[in-house]
């Protein structure tokens, strides 16, 4: 059965129209099933679209599910701001001052509304170093030799990423991965600009995602960016507080800002709607 629902594509993590990452979201999503939900999505071709729904968990404003063109995640950085951020503007009215509670495949997330958005990074549900085989794959993968490579580490939150820290920022936007050896990965690169008073950001991100056939390149993601703070920051390697550029080589601009406060790391971001009204779907 054909219905109509209310859609909203939001532009996060840019203050720019067309410079961050967009992202599909459908309103009142209630009743629509799981195939319905699954095919929306590979229609939209966005990286990510949800479906907001009645929370299940009475600690919930909302409740979300994330789908890719190929699949349900349980968490995702840019879906978790873009969803707040929609809720919100349909007249969502939240049960406590200062923040959202979302539920989602991995729980309960808290979503600041205090200034721009900013999601409370859900734990690692694994980190640690990998194996000595798997960092040469990950090498391999990504065409780099071990001198490059300052660190790497499991940084999953839920999409399954890896994270490795190169030299610097430049050395992050050099990187031409092996399409063949990273379609099985979730990886993210990170390096620090040498002057970032010139570019207003600290670092420089890039995630490269594998789906089993080819491997894409996302342009503004918080979920990775989100495990790269935890593990960095906890590390004593960055700040406390720090701002990340990510999207370059795809003429995106986008900008993540990451802060540690009393033990928990807080991933936010710009957000604003380019596209509402209504879309037909089931």
């Amino acid at each position: 059965m054909v219905t109509t629902r209310r859609f909203s594509q939001v532009n996060v993590f840019s203050a720019h129209a067309l410079r961050g990452n967009p992202l599909a979201v459908v309103h009142d999503a209630d009743g629509l099933d799981e195939e319905t939900l699954a095919a929306f999505a590979r229609w939209t071709n966005l990286s990510e679209t949800t479906f907001l729904l009645t929370p299940s968990d009475d600690a919930a404003d909302y409740r979300v599910r994330i789908f890719t063109t190929t699949g349900e995640l349980p968490f995702a950085g840019h879906p978790t701001l873009g969803s707040a951020h929609a809720w919100l503007e349909a007249g969502g009215e939240p049960r406590h001052t200062g923040h959202v509670v979302q539920e989602c495949g991995a729980g309960l997330v808290t979503v600041s509304t205090a200034d721009r958005l900013a999601f409370a990074a859900p734990p690692l549900t694994r980190s640690g170093p990998l194996a000595a085989a798997q960092e040469a794959a990950v090498r391999d993968a990504l065409r780099l030799e071990a001198s490059q490579v300052r660190g790497m580490a499991w940084i999953d939150n839920g999409p399954g990423w890896i994270g490795v820290e190169l030299a610097g920022a430049d050395e992050v936007l050099a990187v031409e991965p092996d399409p063949l050896l990273t379609r099985q990965l979730q990886v993210g690169v990170i390096g620090r600009w040498p002057d970032p008073s010139t570019k207003g950001k600290d670092v420089e991100v890039r995630a490269f995602y594998g789906d089993g056939t080819g491997v894409e390149e996302d342009p503004v993601t918080g979920s990775l960016n989100a495990g790269l703070a935890q593990w960095l920051i906890t590390s004593g390697r960055l700040p406390q507080r720090y701002v990340a550029g990510q999207g370059a080589r795809l003429l995106r601009d986008g900008r993540v800002y990451l802060e540690q406060r009393d033990g928990q790391v807080w991933v936010g971001g710009d957000t604003f709607t380019t596209v509402s009204g209504q879309v037909r779907i089931g």
